[in-house]
């Protein structure tokens, strides 16, 4: 998320959604059609999403935490998360509401970006007894499967694909640039595994193996202007391939 950078779109997001190939799911739909009006992913078969956008303004997306044995299929899917985030009207309320009534215990671990115009957090779901959440400050920030922050060579990587300063692309550049780095392939690794284990495939932007992958990407962008709805544009495949479409039509839909 590039958040606070630029007067004309403060809040603008790049994701991957990397799965298993055999998972269904609808790489853009409406998720909530009331107010306020939810765009994003569905997983068509856990339910809930990835990556949710609502006609406020307000983003909200998840990465899961690795499990060496597998996720546990008793505990709630993670995916209702963002749904319920993006329900809100400011990232504010929904982080403190999410604090005080969601319970790590009841899901599989993971992390959470949560941002809008004005605020941007980061959400801890891992441990403890309440999701531990931190505000961030204006900047590039970039969440893969561990920590914000943790060494990460893949986070390194991209934000040097970034370039810097960043703040100086904005607008349809910034918009282009971030294009190219959800579609770059580089690893990084020459070995059939990386240090922690990881097959260099995935340590790419976008990830090719024969039953995991990048099944989608979005765009978005939200705009300084309140009475506009984010701009949402999303890859329904590898974003080296597919085209990006516009999910205008749906804030209306």
């Amino acid at each position: 998320m590039v958040f606070g950078l630029d007067p004309t779109a403060p809040l603008v997001v790049a994701a991957n959604r990397d799965e298993r190939l055999d998972r269904r799911a609808t790489a853009m739909a409406v998720l909530g059609a009331g107010e306020p009006r939810i765009l994003g992913g569905r997983d068509e078969e856990a339910g809930g999403t990835w990556l949710a956008v609502n006609s406020r303004g307000l983003v909200a997306g998840l990465t899961n935490r690795p499990v060496p044995d597998g996720r546990d299929p008793a505990k709630r899917t993670r995916g209702e998360l963002p749904l319920a985030l993006a329900r809100h009207r400011s990232a504010e309320d929904a982080v403190d509401e999410f604090v005080g009534t969601v319970s790590p215990a009841d899901y599989n671990p993971a992390w959470f970006l949560v941002g809008d115009r004005t605020s941007l957090f980061f959400i801890d779901l891992t441990r403890g007894d309440r999701p531990v959440a931190t505000p961030l400050p204006p900047g590039v920030h970039i969440l893969e499967n561990s920590p914000l922050g943790a060494p990460s060579w893949k986070v390194d990587h991209v934000r040097s694909l970034l370039g810097l300063p960043t703040a100086e692309r904005r607008g349809p550049a910034l918009m282009e640039t971030l294009r190219l780095v959800l579609a770059d392939h580089e690893t990084g690794a020459s070995g059939p595994t990386t240090p922690g284990g990881r097959r260099p495939e995935t340590l790419a932007a976008c990830v090719h193996t024969e039953s995991y992958g990048t099944r989608s990407s979005t765009l978005i962008s939200v705009p300084a202007d309140r009475r506009k709805s984010p701009a949402v544009h999303y890859a329904d495949g590898h974003p080296c391939t597919s085209p990006f479409l516009d999910a205008g039509p749906l804030w209306t839909a």
